[in-house]
């Protein structure tokens, strides 16, 4: 016999082999490919950036999503021939912006902190190759 309990906000449902001897009746609905909130990946078909992708973690509607979608944009769409040596501004707003919620975005340890550290002083090594090569 099957049956029912509640337990706190969740509903607990019983089964026998009986109940499950009958065939389901439920019917499938097909996905409809535009629906809008259907998960396109992280690049959407026209090119753009899908900031509902659960790939970026929320970090699009975080306290730092819009210079978040700032740096990201710019990257995506960057044309540099170091992609991204157009963007240090933008990584660097996002980077203040979260060490202002370190609750929300832990900082790095030590290990990670080092390979951080390079990677910002490459970048700077871009902005700064980008300076040269336009003064010249």
């Amino acid at each position: 016999m099957s049956y029912c309990r509640q337990e706190g906000k969740d509903r607990i449902i019983f089964a026998t082999k009986e109940d499950h001897e009958t065939p389901s009746s439920a019917e499938l609905v097909a996905d409809d490919p535009d629906d809008p909130y259907e998960e396109q990946g992280l690049i959407l078909p026209n090119g753009d950036i899908n900031w509902n992708c659960p790939c970026l973690g929320g970090m699009a509607s975080g306290p730092c999503g819009e210079q978040f979608k700032s740096a990201f944009s710019c990257f995506h769409y960057s044309t540099e021939e170091i992609k991204g040596s157009d963007c240090v501004d933008q990584f660097r707003a996002m980077q203040e912006c979260m060490q202002k919620y370190p609750d929300l975005y832990p900082q790095e340890d030590e290990n990670d902190e080092k390979s951080s550290k390079d990677l910002e002083a490459a970048s700077m090594e871009a902005a700064a190759a980008k300076e040269e090569k336009g003064s010249s």
